[in-house]
């Protein structure tokens, strides 16, 4: 992916990097998944049948704001 622009500031000395999930049982990266949360008899997000896509973040050096991407399925 291409280097984004901030949206915030207009800097264009972003870098790249991931959103962590370190919940229980998860694989350590965040994944945006398609459509509205619905939640389970038990309390958890409903995902199956949901396409996943790998969530790619941007932090700007110059004021630190963070923009995020889903552009590949993961």
């Amino acid at each position: 992916m291409k280097q984004p622009r901030c949206s915030q500031c207009g800097g264009e000395d972003a870098e790249p990097g991931f959103v962590e999930d370190a919940g229980e049982h998860s694989r350590g990266y965040a994944r945006w998944i398609a459509g509205p949360l619905e939640r389970g008899i038990f309390g958890g997000a409903k995902r199956m049948g949901r396409q996943r896509w790998q969530i790619d973040a941007w932090r700007c050096r110059q004021c630190g704001h963070l923009e995020l991407f889903a552009s590949e399925p993961a």
